[in-house]
């Protein structure tokens, strides 16, 4: 039994929309994470009363934001960064939509998965600066880690493969791989902080609904 239920199969299709409201997913992992010296990081704050309002309302507070021009050429290049990491890798990549977990307000919609969810991918089409720092660095940019742990976490995978891929630079150095193994990352530890951060969120919705019942 896999460690989730698939709410759609399509990304960005009403459905999947709807099946983001009020659940936590890869893309808020960061800012759940986030930390100050003191006190409460904005982000964090931020992101736990985005919830509540969706919950409250039903409706995605993130819907119908703004796409970049990058954004928008990230997301027409995606096919082709994956046709050229199944080149490379002989790993047959399958579309992924909406995967929720079993027990929490909790999911991701990873780029891809492969063998079943023996594997999902990660996939970026960045500026040409950008991929050139990846490639330099060699290693998964710091940026999406908590995008990928959390990933991992809710499908299961025993790896993620993080892909940058930019279409003019020569084949040799078009496309950046680096897995990121389940190992590698603490788990126990990200699932007991999204824990106690959902429970926050119950809290403060909990506080909210009783003053609109003492109002009504």
């Amino acid at each position: 039994m896999k460690p989730f239920r698939v709410v759609t199969l399509e990304q960005r299709v009403p459905e999947w929309h709807a099946a983001r409201v009020g659940m936590l997913t890869g893309t808020c992992a960061a800012d759940m994470l986030a930390t100050i010296k003191s006190g409460e990081a904005a982000a964090r704050r931020d992101l736990r009363t985005r919830l509540v309002v969706e919950r409250l309302t039903g409706q995605l507070q993130e819907e119908g934001g703004f796409v970049s021009k990058d954004m928008q050429r990230g997301s027409d290049l995606e096919g082709d960064a994956i046709a050229a990491y199944e080149l490379a890798s002989e790993n047959m990549v399958q579309p992924v939509g909406f995967l929720a977990h079993l027990e929490l307000p909790a999911g991701c919609s990873p780029d891809g998965q492969v063998s079943d969810y023996s594997g999902i991918v990660e996939v970026k089409v960045p500026k040409s600066a950008t991929h050139l720092g990846y490639l330099r660095s060699g290693k998964v940019p710091t940026a999406y880690l908590h995008q990928i742990t959390h990933n991992l976490w809710i499908s299961g995978a025993a790896w993620c493969d993080f892909i940058s891929f930019h279409p003019r630079f020569p084949e040799a150095v078009r496309l950046f791989v680096r897995r990121v193994h389940r190992a590698d990352v603490d788990l126990k530890a990200y699932e007991l902080a999204v824990r106690l951060f959902l429970g926050e969120v119950d809290r403060e919705l909990a506080e909210v609904q009783s003053l609109a019942g003492a109002a009504a």
